[in-house]
C-alpha cells in the first residue's frame, strides 16, 4: 500500500472510530491556501477539527507526537478560514483533537482538546 492509500484509510479509520464515539462528520480534507484540515466534526456542541496521523511504528515516537508546532499552525489558520466561510459554524466553542493510528492501523488514540488556538 503506498503512503496516499495508507494515510486515507488511516482517516477512514480514524473517522469511524470517532463516529461510533458519537461525533457527526460534517466533512473530510477541508483545504485552503494555508492548509488542510483532515476531518471537521460536530461533537454536541462543539465543532471538532482533527488532524490524523498514521505511523507503521513507534521507534521515532507516536504519531501524534509528529504534530508539532509547525503543523499546529497551519491546523489554526486553516480552521480560521473555515469559520470565515462558514459562519454559523463560529458561533461554538471549537477544539483540535489529534487521532494517531500506529501500526496496521490497529491501534488508535483519540486526544481530545490536543492543542489550542494561541491569539
Amino acid at each position: 500500500m503506498d503512503k496516499q492509500s495508507r494515510g486515507k484509510d488511516a482517516e477512514d479509520r480514524a473517522s469511524a472510530y470517532l463516529q461510533a464515539r458519537g461525533l457527526r462528520l460534517l466533512q473530510r480534507n477541508y483545504r485552503s491556501r494555508r492548509g488542510e484540515i483532515d476531518l471537521i466534526f460536530q461533537d454536541t456542541d462543539s465543532l471538532v477539527f482533527v488532524e490524523v496521523r498514521y505511523r507503521a511504528r513507534p521507534h521515532y515516537g507516536s504519531a501524534a507526537e509528529s504534530v508539532d508546532w509547525r503543523k499546529q499552525a497551519k491546523l489554526i489558520a486553516c480552521a480560521h478560514h473555515y469559520l470565515q466561510t462558514h459562519p454559523a459554524a463560529g458561533r461554538q466553542p471549537c477544539r483540535f483533537d489529534v487521532v494517531s493510528v500506529t501500526g496496521n492501523n490497529t491501534a488508535i488514540e483519540w486526544i481530545a482538546n490536543a492543542f489550542s488556538a494561541r491569539e
